[in-house]
């Protein structure tokens, strides 16, 4: 006699937008569409977006990862080289032409939006102050753009207080891409006491897929016994997205980069669980997490959107006669016939 195995009830916030934001996908994109234009090897300079689980599906196609252009072997010195999504120091592209490498730039248009407000302060005469996060690699991409003492980083409140320009009426900030709205708005609010002639710029610097995926966990994270978000440790916007969520009421709010990495021990008695995506985390690893739940509970999903993305970016020149298949991309997009809810459909949480 079988006895019927009750699974507790659960309930999945489902936030949209999550997942991959319009530059990541392109820069996805590129790689895949270079390795069907040119064949593999296809080299990539530094992770092509941070997330592992896509540098290791781009690798399996034929791309293959260098951390410098040196690392090129010379008798693949005719195959692209793809410049990541965060962007890189005008340095490296005139190396890559030192070296006579084809190179194909992935670099978010948002970014290069950020680079040229700074250039544009530093024609000016302003010297720029940026607000980002020491190290990370579009930080650098950005300081390189200028010439060196033209720049100075800043990262708190704290930093502004202990900042002594030389120059207190010519500076002008553009920030990171990645970073949180609130704890930003709060830098820029001291940099603006402090030096009151500072100049902003053109238009924001926070990209909307960061302002989105933070708007749409705030508004569900309120009563969540848990808050999921999917994204690797070295992304700042998924990492931004945990602190947003406990700041936004969820009880309890944790980074992963995959199902295996849920403690299932530790999951306690949850009623509520909330669900995000950093820009850079595949959707297929979101269906893995849902599944995974759906095996141990009762779930039902309630899927809490905010806003519809429709921002679509253009390869680069040289691929876009190349046919991009659905096929081509299943490996982080998942099977586009399941059954989950579109990453931005309309509606409203509930």
């Amino acid at each position: 006699m079988n006895i019927a195995v009750t699974k507790p009830p659960l309930t999945i916030r489902l936030c949209g937008p999550r997942g991959f934001c319009a530059g990541v996908d392109r820069a996805i994109q590129i790689v895949v569409l270079a390795l069907k234009a040119y064949g593999a090897p296809v080299y990539v300079r530094h992770e092509i977006v941070h997330n592992r689980y896509v540098v290791e599906g781009l690798e399996a196609k034929g791309a293959v990862f260098v951390e410098e252009l040196h690392e090129i072997p010379s008798e693949h010195r005719e195959q692209p080289v793809v410049f990541s999504a965060h962007g890189v120091p005008k340095s490296v592209p005139a190396d890559a032409e030192a070296r006579n490498l084809f190179y194909l730039d992935a670099t978010c248009p948002l970014v290069s939006k950020v680079h040229k407000q700074a250039m544009r302060h530093q024609r000016l005469g302003r010297h720029v102050v940026l607000i980002g996060h020491a190290g990370h690699p579009e930080v650098i991409g950005t300081m390189g753009q200028l010439p060196e003492g033209t720049v100075s980083l800043v990262e708190t409140v704290d930093d502004v207080d202990h900042y002594e320009p030389a120059d207190r009426e010519n500076l002008g900030f553009v920030t990171q891409t990645t970073l949180s709205v609130d704890d930003t708005a709060g830098v820029i609010a001291r940099l603006q006491e402090r030096f009151p002639a500072i100049q902003a710029p053109a238009a924001d610097s926070i990209c909307y897929a960061t302002t989105n995926r933070q708007d749409a966990v705030k508004q569900a994270a309120p009563g969540c016994d848990l808050f999921i978000v999917v994204g690797a440790p070295n992304s700042s916007n998924s990492k931004r997205l945990v602190e947003v969520a406990l700041r936004a009421g969820a009880k309890r709010s944790v980074l992963v980069q995959r199902a295996s990495e849920i403690d299932w021990n530790e999951i306690g008695d949850v009623k509520t669980v909330g669900l995000s995506a950093g820009a850079s985390a595949p959707e297929v690893i979101v269906d893995e997490i849902i599944e995974a739940f759906k095996a141990r509970f009762d779930t039902t999903l309630d899927l809490a959107v905010t806003v519809e993305e429709t921002e679509h970016f253009l390869v680069n020149r040289e691929l876009r006669a190349i046919e991009l298949t659905t096929e081509d991309m299943a490996f982080v997009n998942g099977n586009a016939s399941n059954a989950l809810p579109p990453k931005t459909a309309a509606g409203s949480i509930s």
